[in-house]
């Protein structure tokens, strides 16, 4: 029976492996051209010469300090599949209940760094795919950034289910304003979404000067940028990486924009006008792909449904929405079975009524009628005399429609009125109308928005009446590859 055996040479840095005898005539050898500190490389043969030359092609095409097959072995017959054939010999001596060749690198390059007068490392094997044209073992401080991070996730997350999980959610990368929300998101995936780094610099003349850290640690891992353009100022610098993370060999790329800022410039009613939501939907349709095929793109509560087909083909827009947040927190109310929808005008009730319709909540209707130069909020339909009405809307700017509905409300006997808004847009400080100060402060009880629009979260904070329901939860299934 053909004995089968293990053997590690060690070679330091820029020495010359000398071939060793076999008492069969076999000769097997261990070469690390040009490396730093001790190296190890792994080689095992069969007790008969043809075999020994075998792992020996193999080995020389897999150790190369360029990480390529080397020369020597595309010459030899079968030079690519030397590297499948040592990985067989290397399986059979672990199944012969030989030591395993890994154990005796590290044991090899312990035995090297001890003598040289340094401290053992630990040794790291990597896996051979068939897309992959080096197997070698390596010092943790001579590997890649990529693969030492891929080392300590798995030390991490020492249970496959546990690392699975970990690998169906992206590096998610995000803007400057956005960093808050990102951190949210982080701690709502219990970490497994994890942060990627941009330093956010600009030249003097003011143009951006952007660096993404890490670039080559999201080859073949799922990417996610968290973007915010609520100001024009902001768009360029964002595209800039947006464009730039699908062409990093990423597995998959998705965009997620909870505020489509033009969203209500999505029509013309007169020659001459711009539909500036078809602008940025074009704008966004040029997205490079990544190797997981387009883009997908995340916006929560656009305002029309309709502009789903400003996209091109290219890019894959998902609609979330925030309403499921809102009911939540009506739920929690003292009062909820006393609360009642309203809507400002015909066009929030069809967006919106489904959710609540199979909530089972009744509804207010409320509809906009000019008279003379004068345009006034009246009751359509629905009864909110003695009710807590909420009204629902997708986003609020100066906020006077929801100001005419309250006192609207308030008059036809509502006992109290709230106001839920996807996003608090709020030009020019408006929100500071519904604090208790403002024109409708004293009319409404509690005022939600989500954190769709940073630089609004931040000025409310602590004023009341608003409250902000975090997307992070939501952004994160929407996450979920």
């Amino acid at each position: 029976m053909m004995m089968i055996r293990s053997r590690v040479d060690v070679v330091g840095a820029g020495a010359r492996a000398t071939p060793t005898s076999r008492e069969d005539g076999g000769r097997c050898f261990a070469r690390r051209k040009g490396s730093t500190g001790a190296k190890a490389a792994m080689v095992g043969w069969a007790d008969d010469a043809r075999g020994g030359r075998r792992v020996i092609a193999a080995a020389r095409a897999t150790t190369g300090d360029d990480g390529r097959l080397k020369t020597p072995a595309r010459r030899r017959r079968g030079g690519k599949a030397g590297v499948k054939r040592m990985l067989r010999v290397v399986g059979a001596i672990a199944d012969a209940g030989s030591t395993t060749a890994a154990a005796a690198a590290a044991a090899a390059a312990a035995t090297a760094t001890t003598s040289a007068g340094m401290e053992p490392k630990p040794m790291i094997a990597q896996k051979v795919s068939k897309h992959t044209k080096t197997s070698e073992v390596s010092e943790s401080k001579g590997e890649s950034s990529a693969v030492a991070n891929r080392r300590l996730t798995r030390a991490k997350f020492s249970d496959e289910a546990s690392y699975t999980r970990r690998r169906k959610f992206p590096v998610l990368f995000y803007s400057k304003e956005m960093e808050p929300l990102a951190h949210k998101v982080a701690a709502a995936s219990e970490n497994v979404v994890e942060l990627g780094q941009i330093d956010w610099r600009t030249f003097p003349d003011g143009f951006p000067d952007l660096f993404i850290n890490d670039a080559y640690d999201v080859r073949d891992r799922h990417v996610a940028f968290l973007a915010s353009f609520h100001s024009p100022e902001v768009i360029f610098e964002q595209l800039s990486i947006i464009y730039s993370l699908p062409k990093m060999f990423v597995a998959s790329f998705t965009l997620v924009l909870p505020f489509f800022p033009t969203g209500t410039a999505e029509r013309v009613v007169r020659e001459g006008e711009v539909a500036t939501a078809v602008t940025l939907a074009r704008i966004l349709s040029n997205i490079p792909p990544s190797r997981g095929g387009p883009t997908s793109t995340i916006i929560f509560d656009i305002h029309a449904l309709q502009e789903r087909f400003y996209f091109g083909d290219s890019i894959l827009p998902c609609f979330e929405s925030g309403i499921p947040l809102l009911l939540e927190r009506l739920n929690a109310l003292e009062d909820s079975n006393n609360v009642v929808i309203a809507y400002p005008d015909e066009g929030a009730y069809k967006r919106f009524h489904s959710f609540f319709a199979g909530a089972g909540y009744e509804c207010v209707v409320c509809t906009k009628v000019r008279e003379g130069s004068k345009r006034i909020v009246k009751l359509k339909e629905g009864e909110p005399i003695g009710r807590h009405v909420v009204i629902v809307d997708d986003l609020v700017q100066s906020g006077s429609t929801l100001i005419e509905c309250q006192k609207l409300l308030h008059r036809l006997g509502a006992a109290k009125v709230s106001a839920y808004a996807t996003h608090g847009v709020f030009p020019n400080a408006s929100w500071k109308r519904f604090t208790s100060s403002g024109v409708g402060g004293q009319g409404f009880s509690n005022f939600w928005i989500t954190d769709s629009c940073p630089q609004t979260v931040e000025a409310i904070a602590g004023h009341e009446p608003f409250e902000v329901l975090s997307l992070a939860r939501a952004i994160v299934d929407a996450l979920e590859v």
